[in-house]
């Protein structure tokens, strides 16, 4: 019985001691921006009209910042490996916050170790930021790498405007 006593004050402790704790802290929750389904929308919309002003077809694609895709588009007569490319030139920008052509730079410069760490390293993935912080990424791919890159920019230069 004596057990049994010290077991049941232990837990009224325990429990005590949670509603007191949750009672008084407060969570700190991150304050993030993101991009939404709309925004991504006016970044494709951007970068489409200017891959029909450099009369390529594209495929474009807006990544959140871990990565994962909000939108895509792929143009007509864009082949169809250029969804994927376009995908992980997105993702390499959005998951280590910098474009894709670091990358491609680094490796042409005989830095071969980069290809380890998983990345797309072409030019064409451009990280979006706001406040500061990356928020996603758009890729895009059809293409050369510099006419991918200059699609890219044209799409994330719209950015909140």
């Amino acid at each position: 019985m004596e057990a049994l006593t010290r077991t049941g004050v232990l837990l009224l402790g325990v429990l005590l001691g949670g509603l007191w704790l949750g009672g008084t802290a407060h969570a700190q929750l991150a304050d993030k921006k993101a991009v939404s389904l709309a925004e991504a929308k006016k970044l494709i919309a951007a970068a489409e009209a200017k891959s029909g002003e450099i009369k390529v077809d594209m495929c474009i694609v807006v990544v959140d910042a871990n990565g994962d895709s909000i939108a895509s588009v792929r143009m007509d007569d864009c082949q169809v490996g250029s969804v994927d490319v376009a995908l992980a030139k997105a993702r390499t920008a959005a998951r280590f916050r910098r474009p894709s052509k670091v990358f491609e730079d680094g490796v042409a410069g005989g830095r071969n170790a980069i290809l380890a760490l998983g990345v797309m390293p072409i030019e064409g993935g451009v990280n979006l930021v706001a406040g500061g912080k990356t928020i996603g990424a758009i890729g895009c791919s059809g293409g050369t790498a510099a006419q991918d890159g200059q699609v890219c920019l044209a799409g994330a230069a719209v950015l909140s405007k």
